[in-house]
């Protein structure tokens, strides 16, 4: 009895402690605000690949056509997203979110997919002599992708430039079943997440 008795006491202290916690923090702060001439509907659009528990602070660009982006809204946390519906090499709708510093790496990408039929050469001379930007390591990018809005799927992949098998302990090849590191060795080394 005794026992439960404290068990009980303890429960009761943990969730008032947790209840307090959680009046504390009131509400959400709001949305930051755009950016002049920005769209409420470009950056609405921008977020639908964000999580939703960072979406509400990311910071949305828009991508020009010479791989510079202008800030429609500048939000308090890392996340930033961006349209690349249409771009060359992606879907009609297209959908990104990452860190921020990996801007300079979304850029280059884009540079290298412009050029069409030669990507994947500026991409491998740039890996051969080090010009590659690499992403943040364990930085995510989100992608919500397809025909349109109505049938775009998500996926997820987390950067990892540079690992292997033997500095993650994890397969280079999906066989397994589980996460698994593509491309590995290379700065667009990134772990593949089964069903995301």
């Amino acid at each position: 009895m005794r026992r439960t008795m404290l068990t009980l006491a303890g429960v009761f202290a943990i969730s008032v402690a947790a209840f307090g916690q959680d009046a504390g923090r009131g509400a959400p702060p709001p949305p930051p605000p755009l950016e002049p001439g920005a769209s409420q509907a470009d950056v609405d659009k921008a977020l639908l690949a964000a999580p939703p528990n960072l979406r509400n602070q990311a910071t949305v660009v828009k991508w020009n056509a010479d791989q510079t982006y202008a800030t429609l809204r500048k939000g308090t946390n890392r996340l930033v997203c961006y349209d690349r519906s249409g771009q060359p090499g992606q879907q009609p709708f297209s959908i990104e979110c990452t860190s921020l510093g990996n801007l300079e790496r979304v850029a280059q990408n884009l540079k290298f997919e412009a050029t069409g039929d030669q990507r994947q050469a500026m991409l491998a001379a740039a890996e051969k002599d080090g010009t590659r930007v690499k992403p943040e390591f364990g930085s995510i990018f989100y992608n919500l992708g397809g025909p349109d809005e109505a049938r775009a799927r998500a996926h997820m992949t987390v950067a990892v430039p540079g690992a292997t098998m033997q500095s993650l302990g994890l397969p280079d090849n999906p066989k397994m079943g589980g996460a698994w590191i593509m491309n590995a060795g290379t700065s667009t080394a990134h772990l593949m997440i089964p069903g995301h």
